[in-house]
């Protein structure tokens, strides 16, 4: 713990630095300012000449220095060197790069504002929970795009969010994923060739428990409803009946990192949208001025929505080998013509055709199949698929071919024993009794529920209880299923005999009244459970295909652990909606031949 200097406060005034840097160090490690508890006249002097020094090994006048800065309005005043003048012609061009293929930017009119006078400070902001995986380039594109218009950006690895939104970054791996966010995400940059130098990286426990910003969250709190922290979270923290404090506290922690940031400006996804807002709104309550905010699209997953997620090939993760890569982009929904909703086209105008830069986008093909083409714009490449030009085999082997020239640099650089080590401390594999490895920790969502399309192939009464059903379930394995369901009071067995049903079969096996369950029918009940139906699944699915959701698309568990109660968290988010189609968080559950539907119950709990 450092020592706090006896030397007056006074007298930093008058100090000579950098040679008091030490000094001023240990003063401020309990201190958020140099007197009193806001930025005076004393701190502005200290400020001018601190700004001068290098403090990297001086981490208590480092934060001191970024909070005043940004507090006290500075930044642009304490730069030693003006910026140069700028024609019409170049601020037009620096805001075309920074707002090109964005879905909406909040805030325009400062942006124009800013660029007339300096360049923007911009940052992205990451929580470090499951590992990265290609989606993450299509932030890295922008963020070259930023970078090529002379902003300044911070990256923040935002260690705490990721434990406060339902703990998926447990407490104790805290700094080893955010280690590894580091490690990756500086990986593909370099494989984009954006270079580091101009990105600052920065952690957000490094200033995030700091007496300034804790004292900040308290007075957010004073002033936050309950109802604008649900509402500004529900796009991106988990939503449930009954939410913990700590997803209550994520947006606004969120919004104070902007202030604290010392930026103008946060970039994000359009599903940040409601924090972003939340942002503008409730920081200008604690004096602090609005911030621009630049929101790229959702674009669709390489899958599309019409494919089946229950392949564990259709996630592209970013160490896979060319192999791989190839084998789930072949996999991948890419139906002829379609460009509405088509993930492999999404990825060629976010990511390969910034990437590309001025080469035109190439398509290799035998000269019987049409020979080779290629398409300087997204646009003629678009309308070409539109037209058939160009087939879905085609499209699928120049995209394949173009990823794995993303990956190659990756690759190469997590074949070090330094990164394997990373990987495998900040994602571990416990050990069980039986010396098998457990699966890794993950977060809490419908990935983990193992739930298929199942046949009744037979269905007789319990004979020990007059509330159940015995049925046998093809559920695509070698033998059908024995399922108890409590349904002979809400539903006739001869509609259920021959249905196509949903089945949740990784759950423990359970005796029921003397024979043992193998799985559970999913239903849809009314609040007072007077009401049960059984989920209809669309005609033309196949037993044993799995059902889930284009978001949510990891293997699941082998078998539910009971005692951590997955099933039943991930249960509180299964909902019909007024269209009477189940859903988890908002996002349909379907099979390849469509959505998963209750008969008549809308806004039902699943059950």
């Amino acid at each position: 713990k450092a020592v706090v200097s006896t030397q007056s406060t006074g007298e930093f005034v008058n100090a000579n630095f950098p040679d008091s840097l030490a000094s001023l160090n240990s003063h401020l490690s309990i201190r958020s300012y140099i007197t009193d508890y806001k930025v005076n006249s004393q701190d502005l002097q200290v400020l001018k000449k601190v700004s001068a020094c290098n403090t990297s090994n001086y981490p208590h006048v480092t934060r001191w220095v970024r909070h005043v800065t940004s507090v006290s309005g500075t930044a642009g005043a304490m730069s030693p060197v003006p910026p140069e003048p700028r024609t019409p012609e170049q601020l037009i061009a620096k805001k075309e790069l920074i707002c090109r293929n964005l879905q909406e930017t909040v805030g325009e009119d400062r942006l124009e504002a800013i660029l007339k006078e300096r360049d923007v400070k911009i940052y992205w902001g990451t929580a470090t929970t499951g590992k990265p995986h290609i989606a993450y380039f299509v932030p890295m594109i922008k963020l070259a795009d930023f970078l090529k218009a002379g902003c300044e950006v911070t990256v923040l690895f935002a260690d705490l969010h990721g434990y406060l939104d339902n703990m998926k970054a447990p407490w104790e791996l805290l700094q080893l994923r955010a280690k590894y966010y580091e490690a990756v995400i500086k990986a593909m940059l370099r494989s984009l060739d954006v270079p580091l130098e101009k990105l600052k990286f920065v952690t957000g426990t490094d200033y995030q428990l700091s007496r300034e910003y804790t004292l900040d969250v308290y007075r957010l709190s004073s002033v936050v409803t309950d109802h604008d922290a649900r509402k500004a979270g529900a796009e991106v923290v988990k939503q449930v009946a009954h939410p913990l404090l700590s997803g209550l506290l994520y947006p606004g922690l969120q919004a104070l990192d902007e202030e604290y940031l010392g930026v103008d400006a946060q970039f994000g996804g359009v599903d940040q949208r409601k924090i972003f807002m939340f942002a503008e709104k409730y920081l200008p309550l604690l004096g602090y001025k609005k911030r621009i905010h630049f929101m790229n699209p959702m674009i669709p997953g390489l899958t599309g929505d019409k494919m089946s997620s229950s392949e564990p090939d259709s996630k592209i993760d970013l160490i896979d080998p060319p192999a791989a890569v190839k084998k789930k982009i072949n996999k991948a929904f890419c139906e002829p013509g379609n460009v509405d909703n088509n993930g492999l086209l999404s990825f060629s105008q976010y990511v390969i055709f910034p990437y590309l830069g001025k080469k035109e986008f190439e398509i290799k093909r035998k000269p019987e199949h049409g020979g080779d083409v290629s398409y300087a714009t997204f646009e003629d490449l678009k309308e070409a698929y539109r037209t058939e030009a160009i087939y879905p085999l085609d499209l699928k082997n120049a995209v394949a071919i173009y990823i794995n020239q993303l990956l190659a640099p990756i690759l190469k650089e997590f074949q070090s024993k330094e990164l394997k080590k990373l990987s495998s401390q900040a994602y571990p594999v416990a050990n069980t009794k039986g010396g098998k490895a457990a699966e890794p920790e993950r977060p809490v969502d419908l990935s983990r529920i193992d739930i298929r399309v199942g046949k009744i192939v037979n269905i007789e009464p319990h004979p020990d209880a007059d509330s159940l059903y015995v049925e046998k379930i093809d559920v695509g394995e070698a033998e059908p299923r024995t399922v108890i369901s409590g349904l002979r009071n809400f539903v006739a067995q001869d509609k259920l005999d021959g249905a196509l049903v949903a089945v949740v079969c990784n759950l423990k096996p359970a005796n029921m009244r003397g024979i043992k369950s193998h799985g559970m029918l999913l239903c849809a009940s009314d609040k007072d459970h007077t009401t049960v139906e059984v989920l209809t699944v669309a005609e033309g699915s196949k037993p044993g295909e799995r059902i889930t959701s284009d978001m949510f698309t990891d293997t699941p568990d082998s078998q539910l652990n009971p005692k951590k109660k997955i099933f039943e968290k991930v249960q509180t988010d299964l909902t019909t909606n007024a269209s009477l189609e189940v859903t988890y968080k908002g996002e349909l559950l379907r099979t390849s031949a469509g959505p998963i539907l209750a008969p008549s119950l809308v806004n039902a709990a699943i059950r």
